[in-house]
């Protein structure tokens, strides 16, 4: 059961569905069946597949999106199939969802309220499951009069008016919208709260270098996840199993730690209102001094998704964060020349497999490559007894060498800015000689 705002619906599993999708000039190339992707969100979301239908447009019919002709064989199809559900890859208006539910005499969901669903279904924690209920409340609003049942009730004055519903005659359309409007407003400031705490959080480890994993849906980021910090995050081959951000402690060469972010996937024509609604669990990325950018190199449309998760990062990230791209799943690529060619594009890219471990070391190389990249070279000069400072030029700097004088220890350390100048603060405090960068 799914539970927005006052709105209860019920879940029904196993639905009968029908695939449809419109291509347009402007759609997206692709080397699928132009439903693939639909009918993997459909199998998430627990709907049986009985039917595909594609129809090609120079331009959406205004009032039903699709064809008069087309929706008419939809709808014989519909008949035929015993179809539960008609699931559109488009977002429809308000308007062409009634039409087209009418002509189909059955329930018609759109892309978007088909992944909100998904999102509904694997909300675990209490920020995803309200993250998810306000993106749905803000998809709701406007479609009232189509999601509701017991909107043709009026109050008003006379004899036949219901009991509890006398009086100035307000519709119950407009009673629901303000009361959804009032849970939106809820919903908002809860999450700016928790999206706070999750800033501060991701602050009190900005002494640390922080990894992001950014990438399409169901690209490995989570095995990923597993793979390099050993962690028991939750995995399924299945579209948006990863809801929520999990941040984990890396382990790598020369006794150094990072922290490793993993967190939801991103799909083509993500709403935006979905984007912004994750805006809390999407502050990982956001702080992320490094950004791993994993893609399926054996998916066929990897260039497709590649360029779907570039435009969500565009508005969500410095244009100067640093990442490398890692293409995963390389134990299942047939043409490694074609990834390679993909990989091209990107200043730093890596081949691997999460699964089999193949090319993990490369990973993990050109994570150390970059923080030693990222550094900058030192001399301290100190007493032998600064142990503290010494204890922190070992345990976040890369020592190079060390030179005794007697009393004195000359250290010659990397560093990244923001230790460097920690460690100035550490030898200014107790009045130790200054460290020259070189």
């Amino acid at each position: 059961m799914v539970e927005t705002g006052h709105r209860t619906q019920e879940r029904k599993e196993g639905e009968r569905v029908i695939l449809v999708g419109v291509l347009l000039p402007q759609s997206p190339d692709t080397y699928e069946e132009p439903l693939e992707e639909l009918g993997r969100l459909a199998a998430t979301a627990g709907g049986i597949e009985v039917g595909r239908v594609t129809q090609r447009r120079q331009r959406p019919t205004a009032s039903t999106y699709l064809g008069k002709g087309k929706a008419m064989e939809i709808a014989e199809l519909a008949r035929e199939t015993d179809a539960e559900v008609v699931l559109v890859d488009a977002d429809l208006s308000p308007a062409q969802l009634r039409n087209l539910e009418r002509l189909f005499s059955c329930r018609v969901v759109d892309r978007t309220e088909l992944i909100l669903d998904i999102f509904a279904l694997h909300a675990r924690t209490y920020q995803a499951k309200l993250q998810v209920e306000l993106a749905q409340a803000q998809y709701l609003l406007p479609r009232l009069k189509r999601m509701w049942t017991h909107l043709n009730r009026e109050g008003g004055t006379g004899q036949s008016a219901a009991i509890g519903t006398r009086g100035p005659g307000e519709k119950q359309i407009e009673i629901d919208r303000r009361l959804l409007r009032r849970r939106i407003s809820e919903l908002i400031a809860e999450l700016k709260q928790i999206e706070a705490r999750r800033k501060r959080m991701a602050e009190s480890r900005s002494e640390f270098f922080t990894v992001s994993l950014v990438g399409y849906t169901n690209a490995g980021k989570s095995t990923l996840l597993r793979r390099l910090t050993g962690s028991t995050t939750y995995i399924a081959d299945q579209l948006f199993a990863t809801l929520d951000t999990q941040t984990r402690s890396w382990p790598l060469p020369g006794n150094k730690q990072v922290f490793l972010s993993d967190t939801v996937g991103f799909i083509r024509d993500l709403p935006h209102h979905l984007v912004a609604s994750f805006n809390a669990t999407l502050e990982e990325v956001r702080a992320a001094n490094l950004i791993l950018h994993v893609i399926d190199g054996s998916h066929p449309d990897a260039q497709l998704h590649m360029d779907a998760v570039e435009q969500v990062l565009e508005g969500l990230v410095d244009k100067d964060t640093p990442r490398i791209a890692v293409f995963n799943k390389f134990d299942r690529v047939e043409d490694p020349l074609d990834v390679r060619l993909l990989a091209a594009g990107f200043e730093n890219s890596v081949f691997c497999s999460a699964t089999t471990g193949e090319g993990i070391d490369a990973l993990t190389d050109a994570v150390v490559k970059h923080i030693h990249d990222a550094q900058m070279e030192a001399r301290f000069t100190v007493p032998v007894s600064a142990g503290k400072l010494l204890a922190f030029l070992a345990d976040r700097g890369t020592v190079l060498d060390r030179d005794y004088d007697g009393s004195e220890v000359s250290v010659r350390v990397r560093l990244s800015a923001r230790d460097l100048a920690r460690a100035d603060r550490i030898a200014h405090e107790h009045g130790w000689r200054d460290g020259t960068t070189d």
